[in-house]
């Protein structure tokens, strides 16, 4: 495997092949944000009975996983940029692997919380710096292709993982769940160091830490930036607190079998993939802005019909799954266009930049699902209430943060 090369101020690219190997190495790498939490979902109400913590502090764990995934990814990125990709994966992979196997060995849900933080710490390491290598390797329309091949396998995860994770639940125990992550982390940092490392010596950036961080508080000034990352923040946590409260609602208030949790998690799934094919049609004739919009503007309308559904009991299971599926599957017309809007105002500076957009999506998160679980009553009316003000958060972001441009973009 070949690297671009410099040639006085000139990028010059030398022609490479992606073999599949490459592409599962990196595939397992970007993963790893999805297979840590959807694969225990389903066993998250066993979980609270083991460990004698309700279902809001259990709900807490997927908000201790953000806080470490948010603000971890911050910092990663500067790290790889002056030390090199395999350095900063390889040391996020280790505590990942640390992490998981504390999870596993936690006898109280506060002890959980914390190795969930340490477990994400890791992880958002693997995820952020997968798609720095993708463009460390990759220029122009082979980059394009890479990353999303990438994209695609991040969504076929959370399809198969809490089918998985109920499986292994119901043969063995909750705990055999974060085994399996251990297991997981050491087979990926063996395969990483059988790649090579991307960013060569010449290509590193010798800036401090600290000046680097510094940029992100430049960056907050900007009132468009703030549009566009409050609109994808409000969907994260909107769609947070449906990672987090799903499994209670539809296991314990709703009785549905736990073994087939995925199935119902897996519908917002193929929502969520169906309006990403059908965004890169639209934003073509529209341009992301618009796109952006109507998405919002959907995520109001159906979040506070979830919201209305849950607080008055409509329609059972199926009456919450279905304002649920439709509030997921505006993900596909919201979070790519909110990223694209974002980079396009600051071309110079999209690392920073994307590393910011990470931390804001993630760390909206926390709030998300942590909302669900301080508000837990046992019933869906907190998911309902978390899910409406996220879909109104999204909206109101978009249309009075963001000034109209000069012109269609696209």
């Amino acid at each position: 495997m070949s690297y671009p090369k410099t040639e006085g101020t000139t990028d010059v690219s030398i022609p490479l092949t992606p073999g599949w190997y490459l592409l599962s190495v990196l595939s397992l790498l970007m993963g790893f944000a999805s297979i840590s939490t959807d694969l225990y979902l389903p066993a998250m109400p066993v979980m609270g009975q083991s460990l004698q913590a309700d279902s809001g502090m259990i709900e807490w764990t997927i908000s201790g996983y953000l806080i470490g995934f948010s603000f971890g990814q911050l910092f990663w990125g500067p790290i790889s940029d002056r030390y090199g990709r395999r350095i900063a994966v390889g040391s996020g992979l280790i505590l990942f692997v640390v992490g998981s196997a504390g999870c596993a060995l936690s006898n109280d849900v506060f002890t959980m919380i914390g190795w969930r933080i340490v477990q994400a710490l890791g992880a958002c390491a693997s995820v952020a710096l997968s798609r720095a290598m993708v463009r460390d390797l990759y220029q122009g329309t082979k980059a394009a292709q890479m990353l999303s091949t990438l994209i695609t396998v991040m969504a076929i995860m959370p399809l198969v993982g809490p089918l998985v994770g109920g499986q292994i639940a119901a043969m063995s125990s909750w705990r055999a769940i974060f085994w399996v992550l251990v297991a997981v982390g050491v087979v990926t940092l063996g395969a990483l160091y059988t790649i090579p490392e991307t960013l060569p010596a010449q290509s590193r950036n010798p800036e401090p830490l600290a000046k680097a961080l510094l940029r992100y508080v430049e960056l907050l000034k900007n009132r468009r930036l703030l549009g566009y990352l409050g609109a994808g923040g409000f969907l994260y946590a909107g769609m947070f607190a449906y990672v987090a409260g799903t499994p209670f609602v539809y296991i314990s208030y709703y009785h549905f079998p736990a073994q087939l949790y995925g199935l119902l998690f897996g519908l917002g799934i193929i929502g969520i993939m169906a309006a990403n094919v059908l965004n890169r049609w639209l934003v073509v004739r529209f341009g992301y802005d618009q796109i952006l919009l109507y998405g919002t503007l959907m995520a109001m309308l159906t979040g506070v019909w979830a919201g209305v559904v849950a607080y008055n009991d409509l329609g059972g299971l199926w009456g919450l799954v279905v304002p649920l599926f439709f509030f997921a599957s505006t993900t596909g017309l919201i979070v790519a266009n909110s990223i694209a809007g974002a980079l396009a105002d600051f071309p110079q500076r999209a690392g920073a930049v994307s590393a910011l957009t990470g931390a804001v999506q993630y760390g909206s998160g926390i709030f998300g699902s942590g909302l669900v679980g301080l508000w837990a009553d046992g019933t869906a009316w907190p998911l309902g209430l978390v899910v409406a003000l996220s879909g109104l958060g999204c909206l109101l972001s978009m249309i009075l943060l963001i000034p109209a441009r000069a012109g269609k973009v696209k």
